[in-house]
């Protein structure tokens, strides 16, 4: 089983934070931030992963701070439990629809981190969550998880239903891309040899 345990600890935030690559999509999220876990929980569920994510943050300043770690520590997660990524399919790609919007999401595990963000956000919140640290969320991840992973709203005007349909899309990508490809299980997916 790919496997990875996190722990990260500043003096924002102290996060806990376990991953199954081969789950069935149960999740156990706690970062006392309402909207956050939510995501995080149907991002487990469409991607078949098992997580756990327990968080404790800086709550009286904001949200910013809780959300970045937690992609930080989720990117790292897939990191360790990636290892070398022999065996893995590398891409994955999705067009998700939710409501009248609209999300396709494309990733690959290149080892090169790098996130285009090309999303529309209207309201400047969800409940008491900001819009804008979804970015942030994705940024955190892409950096520690080495990755090159693409948003882009093909449609939509419900901000709610934009971030919801980037969490499962990118769920359902990161999902294609670490699955191992049997045809290639021994084998890491780079002419180069190494990602």
């Amino acid at each position: 089983m790919r496997h990875a345990e996190i722990t990260r600890s500043t003096k924002e935030t102290q996060i806990t934070l376990a991953l199954e690559l081969d789950g069935t999509g149960k999740s156990e999220v706690l970062t006392g931030c309402g909207f956050l876990d939510h995501m995080l929980t149907l991002f487990a569920s469409h991607g078949r992963f098992d997580l756990a994510v327990k968080c404790e943050g800086d709550y009286h300043v904001d949200f910013h701070h809780t959300v970045e770690d937690a992609g930080i520590c989720l990117g790292l997660a897939f990191s360790q439990a990636l290892g070398e990524k022999r065996g893995i399919t590398r891409y994955g790609s999705m067009i998700l629809p939710m409501d009248e919007a609209l999300i396709m999401t494309a990733i690959d595990f290149s080892g090169r981190a790098y996130l285009a963000w090309d999303m529309s956000i209207p309201a400047q919140k969800v409940g008491e969550f900001d819009t804008e640290l979804a970015q942030e969320f994705w940024l955190g991840f892409t950096r520690n998880a080495l990755c090159t992973l693409h948003f882009r709203q093909l449609a939509g005007t419900n901000s709610h239903h934009i971030i919801e349909g980037a969490f499962k899309s990118a769920g359902r990508s990161i999902a294609q891309a670490v699955r191992i490809n049997p045809e290639y299980a021994s084998e890491i997916p780079s002419t180069k040899g190494v990602i």
